[in-house]
């Protein structure tokens, strides 16, 4: 009934990083063996006003994820998911801090915005009104403050060096493993999308034979695949909201497709923007390796960090030595593809370099030609700026720790950094014993 022949799952390479910048031996260590051991402090891109039919309300989670944090905002304001807006998702195993929006036109649920949930979990700070909703994006970056355990204190001058050359030069702007969800598959499930195979999609979603899974979801992936799916169905959790979406279709008769397009835009949109990621990773692991990770050449789409836009760099503008101070004051930077019909494309040896990248996975740009999920394709920085380094070392009563503390811009990743630092493996290990599958599909 579900043998669909070999997948894409098959053949995509991993997703993740392959390549750091700093060539030091990592110090190794642990992350996220408690919440308070990552402290996230979203800085926002602007303040509330005091008036407006938006309620903005300051929100600190202790060791909660995002679906829940919206289900305990969602039952404490009464309303439906669609009134919250937010700016970024945060990590489960951290102590968080976020402002939120609140659709609330009327005020009499104002004396709302000030309390304690989820037995201390969740709580909300402040409130002050404000004229719009929050949107994806809408923030500046996040502060870090993370405890690295299991390692020697005495390494803290070499940390401070290295953290000192990233803020230099640059973190790598890579995706970090949470882009691709717990199983790591996210990217396959999009290119699945793009393609339109929709039985292997389900395959891959819900049964056994594809990307590793838990060993807790075995029995119900085997009942999928052995065609027995209301008893599937209903092993799996109120959390697997893309799973249960999917199974409720076909057990209801409907067709693979339809199945797939009742998962909801949301979860499918992201999906298809994690096919972007890891092809957006793949090319930053070539110019890496060519050590041009943070210089240009003829060709190039050079990204203003300031306005986000592009400009192509042309042999007058390489030789009107303009460009290296801009590049060394971070005004500028190399960028990559996140592939999209409206995406600007380099020429010359960067062009070469994303294509190559395409050829090597064996995708046609032309699969990208069509607007999908809103996601029209754009450019993407090679390198993040990272600024306001602290370092230092200590004991508490968990043990010794090193306390690295640093500002990174929207859309890059902690767990980048810290891979520089500690080396390969530890991290994404640390992520992955701590993900959640209910966020990973909707993040």
């Amino acid at each position: 009934m579900h043998d669909s022949g070999p997948t894409t799952a098959q053949s995509l390479p991993d997703p993740l990083p392959r390549r750091r910048l700093l060539d030091s031996v990592g110090i190794g260590g642990s992350i996220k063996v408690r919440p308070e051991d990552f402290i996230v402090d979203e800085i926002p891109l602007y303040e509330p006003t005091g008036e407006g039919e938006h309620l903005y309300v300051r929100v600190q989670a202790t060791g909660v994820s995002h679906g829940e944090m919206m289900h305990a905002l969602q039952n404490h304001f009464r309303v439906r998911e669609s009134a919250i807006g937010f700016a970024g998702m945060k990590d489960k195993v951290a102590v968080t801090q976020q402002t939120v929006s609140i659709h609330l036109p009327h005020r009499d649920r104002d004396h709302l915005g000030v309390g304690s949930l989820r037995e201390g979990r969740v709580v909300l700070l402040w409130a002050a009104r404000h004229l719009n909703k929050i949107r994806r994006g809408h923030l500046v970056g996040n502060r870090f403050v993370i405890r690295v355990r299991d390692v020697d204190p005495m390494k803290a001058p070499v940390v401070r060096r290295q953290l000192l050359d990233l803020e230099k030069r640059g973190v790598p702007d890579y995706y970090g493993s949470q882009r691709f969800g717990y199983r790591r598959n996210n990217h396959v499930l999009g290119l699945m999308l793009v393609r339109g195979e929709w039985q292997a999609m389900l395959d891959e979603l819900l049964g056994a034979r594809g990307s590793s899974f838990p060993a807790h979801q075995a029995g119900r992936r085997e009942l999928y695949d052995a065609g027995q799916l209301a008893p599937a169905l209903a092993l799996w959790t109120r959390n697997d909201r893309a799973e249960r979406l999917a199974l409720t279709a076909l057990v209801a008769g409907r067709t693979p497709q339809d199945a797939v397009l009742a998962i909801g835009g949301h979860a499918l949109g992201f999906w298809v923007s994690a096919l972007q990621s890891f092809l957006f990773n793949r090319v930053l692991d070539r110019r890496l390796k060519l050590e041009l990770f943070d210089r240009l050449i003829e060709g190039d789409l050079a990204w203003k960090h300031d306005s986000r836009g592009v400009f192509i760099v042309t042999p007058e503008l390489l030789a009107s030595g303009t460009l290296e101070p801009r590049l060394q004051s971070f005004d500028i930077s190399p960028s990559g593809p996140i592939w999209g019909s409206g995406m600007f494309r380099p020429t010359g040896t960067p062009a070469e370099i994303e294509l190559g990248v395409m050829e090597e996975v064996g995708l046609d740009p032309s699969l990208f030609d069509q607007r999908l999920y809103g996601f029209e394709g754009t450019r993407r920085p090679l390198r993040a700026r990272v600024s306001n380094v602290e370092i230092d070392s200590g004991v508490d009563e968990h043990g010794p720790y090193l306390r690295l503390a640093f500002d990174l811009p929207r859309g890059a990743y902690a767990t980048v950094l810290l891979r520089e630092i500690m080396g390969d493996g530890l991290v994404e290990a640390a992520v992955g014993a701590s993900a959640d599958p209910e966020a990973m599909p909707s993040e």
